[in-house]
């Protein structure tokens, strides 16, 4: 097994190709990915064998799955930095899945939130992948033995659940070594949950959320300035965070992540301020934020052969990674033919043992 000690900090995240990247998708997944890449090894996926676990279109999601690429690489994702691939591409996802779920219990996927929404809402199929789905992330990023995860405040529970599998696996396959790699997990401290501009109760999201509400990273930006002009406030006339103010806290922390400063900064700033002003600041500063990634994106979108080859060049490099770990666990788990060394002398002791009996 190879060893982590001396590689630097591999970081892995996947992102759904599905539905229009909103402001919260940005701000809270994609502004990390492009900041890891200054921190360490960063590895990204696009999880369209995720997005198949509900109904779905199969040629919009080959539309969005390009819209994604271009988008997180509008952001300021570098191939020669970081590796990007679709993860439909390395099969080793689909059979680490099936071996780690002989380590992952079935009550607990039944109680996961995401399955238990999801599958209220299905009104004809509710598959078995939906339930299956965060073995599917686990596998996702134990394949590449990542130390971090960056997520959004709203996956906690699914990797808690991808660190217990991979301590139950070590556990019962790894004669006390760490075969998988425990990842941690990393959540912005600001941005971590944006809200709908319209129900500030409920966050932003390509689903649930009111279109008003919602500020897609690629709106005009008068469609911008419009939504946050017509944003939720509240009651009173401070912009100041409180729980009996999540309109004004959704705002402010908006701005405060964009910014990239401490919320208390922004209500210092606006201490004096109108809620009419503030929205308008707070529009303005959006505007400017994701200017840059709008502008690059229809470049880059235009050229599908080249994101193309991007896909196609990850996933090589990646598939190199995730195959390593998958023939240790196969190793482990006594699945397939035995390899050479740690697998070959359990094997031949076995026989030993097998023909001193028979004998």
């Amino acid at each position: 097994m190879a060893s982590t000690a001396d590689r630097p900090t591999r970081i892995f995240s996947g992102i759904q190709p599905t539905g229009r990247k909103h402001l919260g998708n940005y701000i809270g997944a994609i502004a990390q990915y492009v900041s890891s890449q200054e921190r360490g090894e960063g590895i990204f996926c696009i999880v369209d064998l995720h997005a198949i676990t509900v109904a779905y279109d199969p040629a919009e999601l080959r539309e969005r799955l390009y819209d994604t690429s271009a988008i997180l690489l509008a952001a300021g994702l570098d191939p020669k930095r970081c590796i990007l691939f679709r993860q439909s591409d390395v099969a080793e996802h689909t059979e680490l899945t099936w071996l780690l779920s002989s380590v992952t219990e079935l009550g607990r996927l039944q109680r996961m939130h995401q399955f238990r929404d999801k599958s209220l809402a299905q009104r004809e199929l509710v598959s078995a992948g939906l339930l299956l789905y965060p073995v599917l992330q686990a596998a996702d990023v134990l394949a590449y033995r990542a130390h971090e995860v960056p997520v959004g405040e709203d996956q906690r529970e699914h990797l808690e659940l991808m660190r217990d599998v991979a301590r139950r696996f070590n556990a019962r396959f790894g004669d006390g070594e760490d075969v998988l790699v425990v990842p941690e997990h990393r959540i912005p401290e600001v941005g971590a949950r944006i809200m709908d501009l319209q129900d500030p109760t409920s966050k932003m999201s390509t689903t649930g959320s009111s279109e008003q509400g919602t500020v897609y990273v690629l709106d005009e930006p008068k469609a911008i300035e419009k939504k946050f002009k017509s944003a939720v406030t509240d009651s009173g006339s401070e912009v100041r965070c409180g729980a009996e103010k999540p309109g004004v806290s959704n705002l402010i922390e908006v701005l405060a992540a964009v910014r990239g400063v401490d919320p208390a900064a922004i209500e210092s700033e606006f201490a004096q301020a109108r809620y009419g002003d503030f929205k308008a600041a707070v529009a303005a500063a959006v505007i400017d934020y994701l200017a840059p990634v709008r502008t690059s994106y229809e470049r880059l979108r235009a050229d599908e052969a080249a994101l193309e080859s991007i896909l196609q060049d990850g996933a090589e490099r990646a598939r190199a990674i995730a195959a390593q770990t998958l023939a240790d666990v196969r190793g482990r788990m006594g699945v397939g033919a035995p390899r050479s060394g740690r697998d070959g002398v359990r094997a031949a002791s076995t026989s030993s043992t097998a023909g001193t009996v028979s004998g």
